[in-house]
């Protein structure tokens, strides 16, 4: 393999590195998920410079390199001398990801940075986690957002509580509360609320704690219709997809990521897991199969929309057998994740110059459904359009009705009372 890719003074020089047969998988590796030859050409004179690192610090069995893959990467920074926290964050980042990979493909069991985090309070409530996925039957999204929580009050405890669940007291979750309020809005603590209420709920059951603490948890007062959803105009619309730029595979696969979120209101975890299979070109229907209420919708390929997937599948999109539409730039070409999807749409907003709350995926939802209020469609409509469950989740969506609002609001609106 590496003799189809390099010089002989380079395969001579990977070969009579102690981690040859390392470095050799790894290339074969990143081959196989089309790394450009400039990144393979990067990545292996620095793999044989962290061979040669590790040898002086006494390695001499790859197993013993995880333990030396920090250390070099400080080294790697300070040795490029890159000027700027943002250069040397990257430059880190890069070496990181090199050896770590390097790593994997040779060490069974090492993840690096990448490790799957354990369970929170595995130890000290060891059912929990079958208790969500199979008493309760939570989604796997849901008891993903209920780790991320209880995880911090691990975290909390830990630093500043008590050791054992028995001996968690009321203040103790009081102030675990108050921390987590100066950082994330109403909506998220009182999804924190019910995950840390959940779980106390579970330990007194099972006898871990004493007495019923999850009633010393209050849930955040969140006012239905209490907030303005963020839209912007339909003129920003056209002003942010102007300033995309298709001459290149990002800019043609973000305005494709753009125009769904717009034309269908589709929510960043449904861009994220359209499909190929998704798209019935013969009769121009796209099928949204995940939608947040566990249903399904169908919506007409506007031609738009179809033009813009065209232009992404054929031109932009890398070559892999992956079904998800939506897959990254650059090698190893994974699928676009919904947090991506989220990025992207925040960074266009960005760079376009437009002003609002929050900027991001949702931003063009709210746009989408503005757009339906203005054009006189009902509520009930509207809710069925966006993939709303229930009607009182469309209701806030009244309130974007600016127009009709500022001619009430001028008491000019008294016929309409």
């Amino acid at each position: 393999m590496i003799e189809r890719l390099f010089f002989p003074p380079k395969v001579q020089r990977i070969r009579s590195s102690w981690l040859g047969p390392a470095i050799e998988r790894y290339v074969e590796w990143m081959v196989e998920r089309q790394y450009a030859q400039l990144s393979i050409d990067d990545r292996v004179p620095l793999l044989i410079r962290f061979g040669e690192f590790a040898w002086r610090r006494g390695a001499r069995r790859v197993e013993d390199l995880p333990g030396h893959a920090e250390t070099f990467v400080d080294h790697w920074v300070a040795r490029t001398r890159r000027r700027g926290p943002h250069a040397r964050r990257s430059a880190a980042q890069g070496a990181r990801v090199c050896v770590e990979q390097m790593i994997q493909l040779t060490v069974s069991g090492f993840y690096g940075r990448s490790r799957p985090l354990e369970w929170p309070f595995i130890g000290a409530a060891p059912g929990y986690l079958t208790y969500l996925r199979e008493e309760r039957g939570l989604s796997p999204r849901t008891v993903v957002l209920h780790g991320h929580y209880l995880r911090k009050l691990e975290s909390h405890l830990h630093g500043a509580g008590p050791s054992r669940l028995a001996d968690l007291s009321p203040a103790d979750l009081t102030a675990f509360v108050v921390k987590v309020a100066e950082t994330v809005g109403p909506a998220s603590m009182s999804v924190c609320v019910g995950a840390v209420r959940a779980f106390l709920r579970f330990a007194e059951r099972e006898r871990l704690v004493a007495t019923n603490l999850a009633r010393s948890v209050d849930r955040p007062r969140i006012y239905r219709l209490a907030r303005v959803p963020r839209s912007i105009s339909w003129a920003d619309v056209q002003h942010l997809l102007k300033g995309v730029d298709r001459a290149h595979a990002i800019g043609k696969r973000d305005y494709a990521i753009l125009l769904l979120l717009v034309t269908y209101g589709l929510r960043a975890r449904e861009v994220a897991a359209l499909a190929l299979d998704d798209i019935d070109w013969p009769r121009a229907r796209l099928r949204v199969p995940q939608r947040k209420g566990g249903h399904s919708h169908i919506y007409p390929l506007a031609v738009e929309v179809g033009d813009a997937l065209v232009q992404y599948l054929r031109e932009a999109r890398p070559g892999s057998s992956d079904r998800l539409v939506f897959l990254q730039a650059k090698a190893p070409y994974t699928p676009l994740s919904f947090t991506d999807v989220g990025r992207r749409a925040s960074e266009h907003l960005r760079r376009a110059g437009i002003d609002v709350p929050r900027p991001g995926s949702h931003t063009l939802r709210h746009t989408c459904v503005q757009r339906l209020v203005d054009g006189g469609f009902s509520l009930k409509a509207i809710g069925d359009f966006v993939g709303h469950r229930v009607p009182e989740s469309t209701q806030i969506y009244a309130k974007v009705a600016i127009e009709a609002l500022r001619y009430v609001a001028q008491d000019r609106g008294e016929g309409a009372l």
